[in-house]
This record gives structure tokens, sequence and C-alpha cells, in this order.
């Protein structure tokens, strides 16, 4: 040990040491890696030290590093030391930096690791200890890499707002096995705060023409406190979705393509949103006090299956798929929502202008570009509302032209007890089936069957514009009374059509009273 200690410095010459380094990490990674500073330590091993170390970026990604930090400790191996030749042992790297980026393509910047460039270099190769591998970056697996608290930065880059994330304080070992490589790792994923570990990890090398290729497996387990930061990045400042997650998965797939499978519970979630259309205050939040799902990751799609959630004392399940690209875009298959009282949903956090209370039973799909439904909504199904009341303000307007409707069939057909608007918003049940392409709704059956009358609507409402067009069959005073409802649901215009029971004069005089009472009503 002392003559190695000797002649230590003269085994590990720091132009050599250089050049060997830098050409055994081009040989390794296929990219330039430099650094400003070498030195050699004997205890508690022989290692060589590299400060300012910067392994290249790949240049159709830009020109900054792909991989920087202050310090790598590479220890070397004693016996082959003391023959005049260099072998690494461990690689520790002290808090690096390393950029990680997705083009718009799909490709990413860490595709073209480990290729050999199609130049050759005069690089010795050292031997791979304790593991086999057909590619240049197996060779610079001495025994063990280890990573010391690292910063990973994330970056999809695609038309509009991208997406970025990172991961700190991460540690990672990676031991060479047969075949490939074994790892385990701990971290913070940012925004979120959301903690993680890996552990059983393995990278199959052997035969796979890049890192990217590489098999993989392991399991991960994911806890967080509020997932608010991290929805924010994906979906947009509002609406925020917060709550506490507990995870588990099984890691599958490729390093360039990994595949995730296991269990999701989210407690304790809220949606909050700002909706002008609301009494102060404005901003409202609903509240799922559960949420759990079978969940798994391909290829950026998101697949739950199923998903189940309490909400406001109902419950909802569906299958979910969202592909995350460019945009964000879902689909709810074998949706089923039972007993969901809508006046908590509707008017409590919507403030919908033609909301309506009651437990709501509705079976069918939906696909929405998350951040834009009411312009991308689609889908069919059934639904049902149980007894309940139509409390919109815009509902109860129309209502009370409906009532004016009654009262003037009623007085030109004789005597009958008034209908007032009170007695119209009182209903038993609400049933039909819907159809909904790019937000807009369309019922042909719907069927209102209220307390003091009975209606069938049949026609559509644009979600976004508000704009709607019905007719409605209703049973008023003992007789029926067809209606066309144009406009939007902010303006609404209600027309009564001639009938045999109406004299067009009468038709006339129903329609020109019904159009000064919306008037007034605006």
């Amino acid at each position: 040990m002392i003559a190695a200690a000797a002649l230590l410095p003269r085994l590990v010459d720091s132009p050599r040491a250089q050049a060997l380094i830098a050409a055994h990490l081009r040989q390794a990674l296929g990219r330039e890696a430099r650094f400003t500073a070498l030195s050699v330590s004997l205890l508690p091993r022989p290692a060589v030290s590299v400060r300012e170390l910067e392994v290249a970026e790949d240049p159709a990604f830009g020109s900054a590093p792909l991989l920087r930090l202050d310090e790598a400790r590479l220890q070397l191996r004693l016996r082959p030391l003391l023959t005049g030749r260099m072998e690494f042992g461990t690689l520790v790297l002290k808090q690096p930096a390393i950029s990680l980026v997705q083009a718009p393509d799909g490709r990413w910047n860490v595709a073209t690791l480990g290729v050999t460039p199609a130049e050759p270099r005069p690089a010795p190769r050292p031997r791979a200890g304790g593991g086999s591998g057909s590619g240049g970056y197996v060779a610079l697996l001495g025994s063990r890499i280890m990573v010391e608290q690292g910063r990973v930065q994330y970056e999809a880059r695609r038309p509009g707002p991208g997406a970025r994330y990172r991961v700190e304080g991460l540690d990672l070992s990676v031991a060479p096995a047969s075949g490939g490589v074994t790892f385990s790792a701990a971290g913070r994923l940012e925004p979120g705060g959301l903690t993680f570990t890996l552990a059983d990890g393995a990278f199959g090398l052997g035969g796979a023409r890049t890192p990217l290729d590489a098999p993989l497996r392991g399991r991960i387990t994911v806890e967080g406190k509020d997932l608010e930061g991290l929805v924010a990045v994906a979906m947009g400042p509002e609406p925020r979705l917060g709550g506490g997650l507990k995870a588990t998965f099984s890691l599958a797939g490729t390093a360039g393509r990994p595949v995730l499978t296991g269990e999701v519970a989210l407690a304790n979630v809220t949606v909050t949103e700002t909706n002008p259309q609301c009494p102060e205050p404005r901003r409202r939040t609903l509240a799922l006090p559960s949420v759990t799902l079978a969940a798994g990751w391909e290829d950026g799609r998101f697949t739950g299956r199923p998903l189940m959630a309490s909400v406001a004392g109902g419950t909802v399940t569906a299958t979910v798929i969202a592909q995350v690209d460019r945009r964000i875009t879902v689909q709810l298959g074998d949706l089923a929502i039972r007993a969901l009282p809508l006046e908590r949903v509707l008017v409590d956090f919507l403030c919908h202008a033609q909301a309506v209370s009651g437990p709501l039973d509705l079976t069918g799909t939906a696909a929405f570009t998350a951040g834009d439904i009411p312009r991308t909504l689609s889908g069919a199904g059934q639904v049902k509302i149980g007894a309940g009341r139509i409390v919109g303000v815009q509902a109860l307007r129309m209502l009370d032209a409906i009532a004016s409707v009654a009262g003037a069939v009623g007085t030109l057909l004789g005597p009958g007890t008034p209908v007032s608007s009170s007695a119209l918003a009182e209903f038993d049940s609400i049933t039909g089936t819907y159809q909904a392409r790019d937000g807009v709704l369309t019922s042909r059956d719907l069927v209102f069957n209220g307390r003091a009358v009975k209606a069938t609507i049949a026609g559509q409402y644009n979600l976004a514009s508000g704009a709607l067009s019905f007719d409605v069959v209703a049973a008023v005073a003992g007789r029926n009374v067809r209606a066309r409802v144009t406009g939007t649901a902010a303006a609404p215009s209600v027309s009564v059509v001639p009938a045999s029971l109406l004299s067009p004069g009468d038709a006339g005089r129903i329609e020109k009273g019904l159009q000064d009472l919306l008037k007034r009503m605006r």
C-alpha cells in the first residue's frame, strides 16, 4: 500500500488520465465530455476526481449541456493500477444537473446516448466488471454508479404551452448484473412535491442498440400531500385540482417507452374554479372525498379501469383513457352516475343558469379535451333526474313565460285554475336520452314529468355559446300546446305554434304578450 501510494501520482498522471477518461466517456456516451480539473487520492480507495464535468447535448436539441456537475469521483481498481493499467470501479456523481427533452415528434435528447459515432475514436476499452452488453455505454459501468442529490429537468417541446417538470434530491444507485444492471432510486417530483421510490429495478443492456431500447422492470411507490402544482403544469391554472395521492406501480417496457401498471388512490380531492356567472364568492370548490382507480401508463396514454369516485353523496364510475400529447384528450367509457345531488354541482359549484335539483342517474360515454369541455364534449347516453325543482335563474324566467302562456290559453279556452311558475318548477322526474358532438347537446325524447305540466322536448343546446333550439309540446289547461324556443339561454325567445285548438289571432296575441314579458325579464 505504501508503494502504491508512492507510485500512484506517476501511474495516474493528469494529462494521461484526462485523455483516457475523456476517451472512455466519449466511447460510452457517444458525446463529447470535458472537465476542467483532475485530482488523485489513495484513501480510502484509489480514485480520480474530476471537477466541472459537462457532457454535450445532441446538437438537434440545442447547445446547453445534457449533464453538468461540480464533481465526479471515479474509483480505480488497485490490481490493474499496479500493472500500469487503469480500470474504473465505482463512479459517484455529486449533485448532477441533467436535462431531458422530448421533441414535438416524440424524439428524446438521450436517444443517441451510447451510439458510437461513425468516425472511429482510438480509445482503449475498459473491462466491464460483472456484466456484459453490446453498446459502448456498458463499458462505463465498472462496478457501480451512484448519483447523490441529483436534479433532472424534463421539458416537452410542443406547440402551445409546453410541460416542464423536475426531479429534485435524486439518489440513484446502479450496479452491473448478468445481462445488464440493477438499480434503485428515490427523489421528489416538482411541482407538486410528490416523493417516489423505485426498488428492485433492472435494466437489461444485453442486445440493446441504445439505452432507450433496453427493457425495464421495477416497483415504484408515489406519495404526495397536494397535487395542485403538478396538475397546473399539465392542465393550466384552472380548474385547480388538489388532494393527496398514494400509488404503487409495476415498471415494464423499455427506457424509451416505459409501461406502468398499478393502483392509485386520491383522498380529499378538491376541484376549484372561478366562475364569473356565480354571485360572490365567484371562486367555488367541489369536494370529492375519495377517488380510486387501477391505473396504467404507456406511450403517452393513461388508463384507469375503472375509476370510482364519491361526489357530494353520489357515486361516479367510468373507464378513463387520457392521451397526453399536444393536448390532453379524455375518453370516458362505461360512465355511470348514481344518486348525484345536482344542486350541489349545478348550483353550488357551477352556478348554472339552467340548473335543476334532484338526484341524477346517468349511463353513457363522454369524450372531451381538457381545458375546453364546452367546445369539445362528445358522447351519448341516458339520463334520469328524480323528484326536484328547476332552480336556475334563466330557467325560472322561462317558466314565468310558460306560466304566462298557460294563463293566456286558460283565458281563451275557458275558466280554469291559473298555473304559477312556482308550480311549474316542481317535477317528479326528467328522463330521456342525449347525444353530444363538439359541445352541442341533442335530445329527441326528453320528458318533463311536472306536477303542474307535462312536456316533451326535442332540440339542441350549445354549451359554449348558450344557443338553444327546442320544440316543446306541453299539456297546459287540459290541452296540448306546441311552442318553439330559440335564441340563447341568456335571452330566450318563445313562440306558440298555431294549432287546431287556437285561432291564428289567438296565437298572435299570446306570442305578443309573451315577447313583451320576456323583454321585461331581461
